[in-house]
């Protein structure tokens, strides 16, 4: 069965003038730190984090630590149900562009970086949350992700997607607070030190059903490792300049978001446990409330229930099954 929904791409320049478009979740990285009195110093302060750390890592040829600056823009994809005129927004994530102020040229860098997804608020704050009131004991519903994941894919094998972007993306997250890694010997020069864990965690299997795989790296000089979401060969298909701007732009965001976690007073040991109840870190000075993030995941979750999952749930439905016969 042929899907009769179109996916668009647009894109708009995330800098210290952004403001979030009215369909962008306000829950997003980006779009949360564009809100309130100090939005505009929030972002310049956390465009000076990226550069800053993205120079650090890119120090070869780099005397004096100012080469790069990295440009960001915030990748949109809706989908349009044909015949209907409306359009709804699938996902948002962000690409990385590199200038070389030496040699004055833009290189590209990675695409994906964070990740949103109004249908992930639904199955994680809506749904897994109904499934499991007043339940015994925690799981997980049946075919849960299914159709996220399929999604997440006919995006990117959309005529769309292919024609802006020639390589898959690269999503990086925090670490899951449930489960424990352990420091490998494998060591890469830009990801750092790999970590393994004991087992996936819920985020690992729903990223799996968008068709990627996880592999966990501390770059050098973080204090924590990072879960990279992935299709291919994480380790030569891209750049040492394309990982970097992943790293720069991710750890920062993880600094202001999971301060506990990502900008602890201590570095993660052979056996790590993140945890964010630790209490030795220190805060950014860019201001953000986690509170009202879960708050508004909930409502995201519930306005795509009203507004695509009802409203389509036959037509998603058969073409869910069409795509898993």
């Amino acid at each position: 069965m042929i899907l009769p929904i179109d996916c668009h791409i647009k894109t708009i320049v995330f800098d210290e003038n952004y403001q979030p478009a009215k369909d962008t979740r306000l829950t997003t990285n980006f779009a949360n730190l564009a809100r309130g009195e100090h939005r505009q110093q929030n972002l310049r302060n956390t465009l000076q984090m990226i550069n800053r750390r993205f120079n650090d890592l890119a120090h070869w040829d780099n005397v004096t630590g100012d080469r790069y600056q990295v440009e960001l823009e915030i990748v949109s994809a809706n989908l349009e149900i044909v015949g209907t005129g409306d359009s709804f927004p699938a996902i948002e994530i962000l690409k990385t562009v590199i200038f070389d102020t030496q040699t004055q040229q833009r290189i590209d860098g990675i695409v994906g970086n964070s990740f949103s997804s109004y249908v992930r608020d639904y199955d994680f704050s809506v749904w897994l949350l109904a499934h499991n009131k007043n339940q015994p004991s925690f799981s997980v519903p049946e075919r849960f992700g299914d159709l996220h994941g399929k999604l997440f894919e006919y995006v990117l094998n959309s005529p769309a997607y292919r024609e802006q972007f020639n390589k898959p993306p690269v999503i990086c997250l925090s670490v899951s607070t449930t489960k424990t890694y352990t420091r490998t010997a494998n060591c890469h020069p830009i990801l750092g030190t790999e970590y393994v864990q004991d087992a996936y965690s819920l985020t690992d299997e729903y990223f799996s059903k968008m068709g990627l795989s996880v592999r966990y790296f501390m770059p050098p000089k973080s204090v924590a490792p990072f879960a990279f979401y992935f299709k291919g060969d994480l380790l030569n298909d891209y750049t040492n300049l394309e990982l970097i701007s992943a790293i720069s732009t991710m750890e920062t965001f993880q600094k202001i978001y999971r301060p506990e976690i990502y900008n602890a007073n201590s570095v993660a040991g052979q056996s790590y446990q993140p945890s964010l109840n630790h209490e030795d870190y220190s805060l950014t000075k860019i201001e953000y409330d986690r509170e009202e993030r879960s708050q508004l995941a909930i409502q995201q979750g519930q306005y795509t229930e009203t507004h695509f999952i009802k409203p389509y749930q036959t037509l998603l439905q058969n073409w869910l099954n069409s795509q898993v016969a």
